[in-house]
């Protein structure tokens, strides 16, 4: 029996170190190439990381929560099954009878295509179906899919000779189209909420979203309940659908994990946990006062994303230097867009929020003040000359508020995408940043940056600039506030644009120019069809 050892390798470029964060495996599994053994994290992201070869676990070299430096040996691998070893009692055959061992020469062939899988596997190409063992969707079907109910076995009819012969019709016919109507009929509960709902608190948008179903005529309410859930469905089976009932929990709020991006029980339970976590500390948080306070200090380590963040911040906040402007707009236009795609049939499915029309007028913007969107560097000519960089590209940034900490994911080449592609590229991105999936690859390479803090019902703020860019965006909350149009005070859904920029790079005429075109899509978002 030979071990094995396979050392932690450098899955971004240019790391040093990583953390344990949990084995998937434990000694005596058996484990083939390119399964899944444990999960890092890397000063960027949480990676998965996959076997190299194939065998029986032997030991686990490093415990969970331990940072190790790349080039570690973190796992020991035979390369026998458990079964290949014959049992203590058995008695040993006369040597004569024993059958003729497996020629040696028969396995080394297969290790340049294992190292080749594995090499594959390192840069992005994970198995689709890692954490399924059949590569089905995780927590069971969906509703619609697999054999109908009352479907039995029924034995061949015996055809004529010389008949000809029928081919059966595919087995997943059914089932889809089942699929296909089931998902076309909505949650008779589900309120249609307001197009802001995605900009404010959830007690809000309770509220606002039986005001406005009450203000409907009374012939369309289930109409527009039905449209509302065909629009904002999420996948979901009806057990889990009654749970998050039960529990008062919006399902559009918990990070789905199934295999085909349906929201699962295991999710359910893991939000709840968390939710009621949070308020267990809360209560407990001050702890007991009767001891002395030097003991009611919490010590946290700094490491990972954290620690990646925390360097890069200060070196951006104490390199570049920073000037912020401010715009107040009114996007009651925007509003009502929204709410004509989320009523659209092309956009069905698909999750749409300002913050889609915020990044088409950043791209569109970014067009027309070329310097926001570009890099200053230093001793750019090895003679300690600086240069500007301008990238006609866009790898469009949005900050990501995820349990490990902030994480800045980019969409490449984001000038390239119709406004349908941009909203499924959106989506895609915040579900893997909270799942805590984002690779480093898709942190690299950011030219500009959109942190959206009106999620949380903050009006504006100074964000500070992502190092190796020039320029970020704090897109505020929208809520209804008077607003002076033609001589009238009405409500209008406004909202408050923040900007940081470097002044190395950008002045203040450009980054008032930049700001005023970002609110002018905000305030008419048919200027995008110019």
């Amino acid at each position: 029996m030979t071990v094995k050892k396979f050392n932690l390798p450098d899955v971004g470029e240019g790391l040093t170190e990583a953390e344990i964060v949990s084995w998937k495996v434990k000694p005596g599994d058996t484990v083939a190439i390119n399964d899944v053994i444990c999960e890092i994290e890397t000063a960027k992201s949480l990676v998965e990381l996959p076997s190299p070869y194939a065998g029986t676990v032997a030991e686990l070299l490093v415990a969970e929560g331990i940072t190790v430096e790349v080039g570690t040996a973190i796992i020991g691998i035979s390369d026998n099954a458990p079964g290949d070893t014959a049992p203590a009692s058995a008695p040993a055959a006369p040597l004569a009878e024993q059958p003729a061992a497996p020629p040696a020469a028969a396995t080394p062939p297969a290790a340049p295509a294992a190292e080749q899988v594995f090499e594959a596997s390192m840069y992005g190409k994970l198995p689709d179906d890692a954490g399924t063992s059949d590569g089905g969707p995780a927590g069971g079907p969906l509703v619609g899919s697999g054999p109908k109910a009352d479907a039995v076995k029924r034995r061949p009819r015996k055809r004529p000779e010389g008949a000809a012969s029928v081919p059966a019709a595919a087995p997943s016919a059914a089932p889809a189209a089942v699929e296909t109507a089931v998902e076309r009929v909505a949650e008779p509960s589900a309120p249609a909420l307001p197009p802001v709902a995605a900009q404010q608190p959830a007690t809000a948008s309770q509220t606002s979203a039986s005001q406005t179903s009450a203000n409907q005529a009374p012939g369309l309410t289930g109409i527009g309940a039905t449209v509302s859930g065909l629009v904002n469905r999420v996948l979901a089976k009806p057990p889990v659908r009654k749970i998050a009932r039960e529990l008062g929990i919006d399902l559009a709020d918990v990070v789905p994990t199934g295999a085909r991006g349906e929201v699962t029980r295991e999710d359910l339970v893991s939000y709840q946990s968390q939710r009621d976590a949070e308020v267990d500390q809360a209560d407990k948080f001050w702890g007991a006062s009767k001891k002395p306070q030097d003991q009611r200090v919490e010590r946290i380590p700094v490491k990972g994303v954290r620690k990646a963040t925390a360097k890069a911040m200060v070196e951006s906040a104490f390199t570049a230097p920073h000037v912020s402007i401010f715009v107040d707009v009114d996007a009651s236009r925007t509003m009502e867009f929204v709410k004509r795609l989320k009523a659209s049939r092309d956009f069905e499915g698909i999750k749409v929020s300002p913050l889609l029309i915020l990044s088409k007028a950043v791209i569109w913007a970014a067009a027309r003040n070329p310097s926001v969107n570009a890099t200053w560097v230093e001793n750019a000519d090895g003679n300690g000359n600086a240069e500007i960089h301008v990238k006609h590209y866009m790898n469009l940034g949005i900050a990501a508020a995820t349990p490990r900490g902030l994480m800045v994911p980019n969409i490449k080449d984001a000038q390239d995408l119709s406004l349908k592609e941009l909203a499924l590229a959106l989506n895609e991105l915040a579900s893997t940043a909270r799942a805590g999936k984002t690779q480093p690859s898709q942190m690299q390479g950011g030219s500009l940056t959109i942190t959206n803090i009106g999620a949380l019902g903050i009006d504006t703020g100074t964000p500070i600039i992502n190092p190796g860019e020039v320029a970020i965006v704090a897109f505020g909350t929208i809520k209804q506030k008077p607003w002076v149009l033609d001589g009238e005070v009405i409500p209008r859904w406004i909202t408050t644009l923040g900007g940081s920029f470097d002044h190395r790079v950008v002045d203040g005429d450009l980054s008032a120019r930049f700001m005023a075109d970002v609110a002018s899509i905000l305030e008419e978002p048919a200027l995008l069809l110019d």
